[in-house]
């Protein structure tokens, strides 16, 4: 993946489309929301919670898919003056991690909405380093009503 040129949110807003707080956020810029897929990325900074002996690990990589997704619903609502929406992973498919990211990297998610039934949202998410495809898997992801 090249990287990107458009920031629709920097780290410092990222927060007004998702309702994680630090030190849980795991994107770090939100590049794109067209049609289904949402794009961001992630610099890999040597305090993530989820780096472990200098790479960014199994749960920061499904939590980065995760915040995508949620990014992508959060700007959505932004406008259409809405709050964004509380949701939680209720499932992992496929989940394949070909290469950690080190610390310094830069990794960049794109996650495409395959299908939505209820409250459920089912999504396929990619992580790439520069061009390489390093992790991907689906997420079902459950959102909460008020």
């Amino acid at each position: 993946m090249a990287p990107f040129e458009k920031v629709i949110a920097e780290e410092k807003d990222i927060t007004r489309f998702i309702p994680q707080r630090p030190p849980i956020v795991m994107i770090g810029k939100l590049h794109s929301v067209a049609d289904k897929k949402t794009t961001t990325s992630l610099l890999i900074r040597e305090d993530n919670i989820f780096c472990d002996n200098g790479f960014l690990r199994e749960p920061g990589l499904i939590e980065n898919m995760a915040q995508t997704a949620a990014a992508g619903a959060g700007y959505l609502s932004k406008h259409e003056q809405k709050e964004p929406a509380v949701g939680y992973i209720g499932g992992i498919r496929n989940l394949q991690i070909y290469r950690y990211p080190p610390i310094g990297s830069e990794i960049i998610t794109e996650v495409s909405v395959t299908y939505e039934v209820l409250d459920a949202t089912v999504v396929t998410g990619k992580i790439f380093l520069k061009e390489q495809l390093i992790a991907e898997c689906e997420l079902k992801i459950f959102i909460l009503k008020e």
